[in-house]
């Protein structure tokens, strides 16, 4: 029995002592995996080249800075540099670089600061880089982002842009809406208690806000009017923005040839000349703005007169649309580049500056329009829509819009009784 229990003891004790070992074993194996994973290092990756072994020289372009004094200072010869132009030319030319934008220059991290790569910032997003060695090429590229979404809604105190920036909106998302609204609404007849609710896109890389991204819809109130507007892609087009009939907000014309000024003379048969003093007609309408403000087109067509108006007009470019109408627009302080007679221009296209030459009190665009010879009042033209949605399209454009709607007004039923008076013209 004493045999027996001394066995028992060294059976025991062996198993004991084998799965200690066993266990501390494991323990040992997961501690070695462990430590494995934590000091494993990864390559680090920017602008699609890996910079483990590379030192990033960063810099702004200055006023009249080309490629060659930035890649002088690196030591990068003319042959490199003829290569890079060449080889870009198809891609993201390097002559196309611009003052203010930010670039850089990636070197080997030695002694000798060999220069391998050029990153240019095209915007916020997009960027290009430039090889230095070895095989020279291009490419175009851009970051991460992730797209927010987000809602800005004011009551008009002074101006649309004052109500904006109030509400904490970015400055390109008022000119965005502003565009928007640029052939339907008269933003030099807003009022005091007009309101807007916006809803867009915010595009950031990381947690860095970097730019506006589309305003998919949006509601500007003016005169206790909704004016409503949808971005939709229709027929596989680009995004074009309409109004919950599906009549597209874009117009034959522009309502106004400049942006964020005022009015302050409107079209009169019986007009007191500030500067003559004598009665007669003024058959446009003048907006006071800057001097150097951007004036453009109101529509497509073909500049017919480019030049100085000697009975008081001073500088200024007379552009016919089609067979029916002509713009004027004059006291200009000057021409945009390549504006000619016979130049053709597009709708929204910068045709020159608000100046005050000519018979002119101070800076101010004289706008006018004629409709078969005749001057009509610019601010009382009917201006045509443009594409709208056909009307077999409806109902999956409504379905389309709905939650943007709700969006907006809290509720669907704008679109619930569009859709009802559809359906009963439809059975009908």
């Amino acid at each position: 029995m004493k045999i027996n229990g001394i066995l028992t003891t060294i059976v025991l004790l062996s198993f004991f002592l084998l799965y200690g070992c066993r266990n501390r074993t494991a323990r040992i194996e997961d501690e070695v995996t462990e430590s494995v994973v934590q000091d494993t290092i990864y390559p680090e990756f920017r602008w699609e080249i890996c910079i483990d072994s590379l030192d990033i020289h960063s810099g702004i372009i200055g006023r009249n800075e080309v490629l060659s004094t930035i890649l002088g200072r690196h030591g990068v010869g003319a042959s490199v540099l003829h290569e890079v132009e060449t080889v870009s030319k198809d891609i993201f030319n390097v002559r196309r670089l611009q003052a203010g934008k930010t670039y850089h220059v990636l070197t080997d991290r030695d002694s000798a600061m060999t220069a391998r790569y050029f990153v240019y910032e095209i915007s916020a997003v997009d960027y290009a880089v430039y090889s230095l060695t070895d095989s020279i090429f291009n490419y175009v590229g851009q970051a991460k982002t992730d797209t927010l979404y987000k809602s800005v809604s004011g009551i008009i105190e002074s101006s649309l842009w004052n109500a904006m920036t109030a509400n904490g909106a970015a400055p390109d998302l008022t000119g965005q809406l502003a565009d928007i609204y640029s052939w339907t609404i008269d933003f030099f007849g807003i009022q005091r208690g007009d309101s807007f609710n916006v809803y867009y896109e915010d595009i950031y890389i990381d947690t860095t806000r970097v730019a506006t991204g589309n305003i998919l819809a949006a509601n500007f109130i003016t005169g206790g009017r909704d004016h409503f507007a949808f971005r939709y892609h229709y027929n596989n087009g680009r995004g074009e923005y309409f109004d919950q009939n599906g009549t597209s907000l874009r117009r034959a014309f522009l309502k106004a040839p400049l942006n964020f000024s005022r009015i302050s003379s409107r079209f009169s048969n019986a007009r007191r000349h500030p500067i003559t003093k004598i009665v007669r007609p003024h058959h446009g309408v003048d907006y006071a703005a800057p001097s150097g403000t951007p004036v453009y087109s109101v529509g497509d067509g073909t500049v017919i007169a480019r030049g100085w108006d000697s009975n008081g007009g001073g500088n200024y470019i007379r552009i016919r649309h089609n067979s029916t109408y002509v713009t004027l627009y004059m006291h200009l302080r000057g021409f945009a580049s390549g504006i000619h007679q016979g130049t053709k221009v597009s709708q929204g296209q910068l045709i020159g500056y608000v100046g005050a030459t000519g018979m002119a009190t101070g800076p101010h665009l004289d706008y006018r329009v004629y409709k078969d010879g005749t001057a009509i009042d610019p601010l009382r033209m009917d201006l045509p829509a443009v594409d709208p949605i056909k009307e077999q399209d409806l109902p999956a454009y409504w379905d389309s819009i709905r939650p943007l709607m709700k969006i907006l007004t809290g509720t669907e039923s704008p679109l619930d009784s569009l859709q009802a008076v559809a359906l009963s013209a439809g059975s009908a």
